[in-house]
């Protein structure tokens, strides 16, 4: 049976899978969702008897219904391979009673690569389905991990090129030498002077702006999005936490129907859009911690009703979760409207123009799946040393937002229900923030890779191959651009 996708904000649009993918953005600027989350079709006994790629297939045919069997497992082979150093490709660690699913075994050691790994071969297979003859201008804006990841899947892909926007002082040094230093005949990567909203709003705008669109068409180009607003980047992570539960199954870590926790450290509200998808498909999930940093405007949301996004913009040791416009928290807008197009346009209307909304009592009591926490930055730097302290075991910054979160629900709620932490980024991406939370003295005169290299020493795991590979690479892009001449870059870079 096809599943179509619709837009949060016209439920007249309605879509293929691949034709979603394809646009990335609704033509009303909406976000495409399915008209229902389907079910899991293989109980999860089942599914523990597979490996990644083979749970990869059962989920995402449940969404992606225009796809044939042997496109669709294609797709998943070319992205779930040798590029990830574990043959789990997402492994969980236990350290002090909390199960951390290590999401940054991939080429670019975030977790963004479980979804990004697999994003082109869904885009040039959609392309093909709907006879696109153009070539795909795949537009981003990053906080930081997106856009490494985005660059390394679509670098030198035929039929592709890519243009990333990041915040140039709003990056850690690690996560800007690698865009800065990516290799590719199709990749642009553009700093701007201004903090990822912007770029994110920039990139909005560009893909409304019908103007453009009409000379991009004469060109030969569209656009197309590897932002977690495409629907092809949403579906691939909801594996990872089926995947996970099937794990802690198999390993009789957890019971048959037995509930389970999740903690999501969150900015753009994706990661954890995914595992409420999981749940509604049939995974025994209780609670969803929505784990913020002190950019802390989802907290607010959980704990309030009312989004605010008009508040002072923090930079943070947690530079990817450093958002105040939770994009995809859209989806879940609509969902909890009754699939209400009309009520979702009217509330991201009042967010565009007042930056604030209000959702109803109804509405508020559909949120009771979630919990809203935020660690400071004091605790998040106590919570890597507590941590490796107790068990030796290293997390990154962002992973510690969620963990200091948990240790505080916990406490709060006594809640004993095992709980799986999303780890989202290896500590040698944050290995200055990491190293000086463990020893500061000690760590805080050294140079970046003298510091990856003592990193090692003291967590046993390996310098992973992404930073090897930058430690003496050039520096190929060093476009930087006002937040308010991103579209005129764009037009630049395309000879428009």
């Amino acid at each position: 049976m096809e599943l179509v996708y619709k837009s949060t904000r016209n439920e007249q649009d309605v879509v293929t899978a691949s034709q979603a993918i394809l646009k990335g953005l609704a033509d009303d600027g909406g976000l495409f969702v399915p008209e229902r989350i389907p079910k899991l079709d293989k109980s999860l006994e089942e599914l523990a008897q597979k490996d990644y790629q083979g749970v990869a297939y059962e989920v995402m045919k449940q969404y992606l219904t225009d796809f044939t069997e042997e496109e669709l497992k294609q797709c998943i082979a070319k992205a779930y391979d040798k590029k990830f150093d574990t043959d789990k490709i997402a492994p969980i660690k236990e350290a002090d009673g909390v199960y951390y699913l290590e999401l940054f075994h991939g080429a670019t050691i975030a977790f963004k690569d479980m979804a990004l790994s697999i994003l082109p071969h869904l885009l040039i297979t959609s392309a093909k389905k709907n006879h696109v003859k153009n070539e795909i201008v795949i537009l981003t804006a990053t906080s930081g991990d997106t856009g490494k990841a985005a660059l390394a899947g679509f670098a030198d892909v035929e039929g592709t090129s890519i243009i990333v926007f990041y915040p140039k002082n709003g990056v850690s040094n690690v996560q800007e030498k690698q865009m800065v230093t990516q290799k590719g005949a199709n990749t642009k990567v553009v700093g701007i002077h201004g903090n990822f909203d912007d770029a994110q709003s920039g990139v909005k705008a560009i893909f409304g702006d019908k103007e453009l669109a009409k000379r991009m068409l004469q060109k030969g180009y569209q656009f197309s999005s590897a932002n977690s607003i495409n629907i092809g980047r949403l579906v691939p992570q909801i594996v990872y936490y089926v995947y996970s539960y099937t794990r802690l199954l198999k390993e009789g870590t957890i019971k048959k129907d037995e509930k389970i926790n999740i903690v999501v450290p969150t900015g753009n509200f994706g990661n954890i859009l995914a595992a409420y998808y999981a749940k509604n498909m049939g995974v025994p999930i209780k609670k969803l911690i929505c784990a913020s940093n002190e950019n802390k405007v989802l907290f607010d949301f959980f704990k309030t009703g009312t989004y605010n996004k008009n508040r002072k913009f923090i930079l943070t040791s947690s530079p990817s979760m450093d958002i105040l416009i939770s994009s995809n928290l859209e989806r879940l807008i609509y969902k909890i409207a009754g699939n209400n197009a009309k009520i979702c346009k009217q509330l991201m209307s009042s967010l565009k123009n007042e930056g604030v909304y209000q959702l109803t009592d109804e509405m508020e009591e559909q949120l009771e799946d979630f919990y809203g926490g935020y660690a400071s930055e004091e605790e998040t730097i106590q919570t890597i040393k507590k941590v490796y302290d107790k068990t030796g075991y290293v997390i990154d910054t962002h992973t510690a937002v969620a963990a200091g979160v948990y240790y505080d629900y916990k406490e709060e709620t006594n809640d004993m229900t095992k709980t799986l932490v999303a780890s989202t980024a290896s500590p040698y991406k944050f290995a200055r923030s990491v190293m000086s939370a463990i020893d500061k003295q000690k760590y805080e005169l050294m140079e970046d890779f003298e510091l990856m290299d003592e990193l090692s020493k003291v967590s046993g795991v390996k310098v992973p191959n992404a930073i090897e590979e930058i430690r003496l690479a050039p520096v190929l892009h060093n476009l930087v651009c006002e937040k308010d001449k991103m579209k005129e870059t764009v037009e630049m870079i395309l000879g428009l």
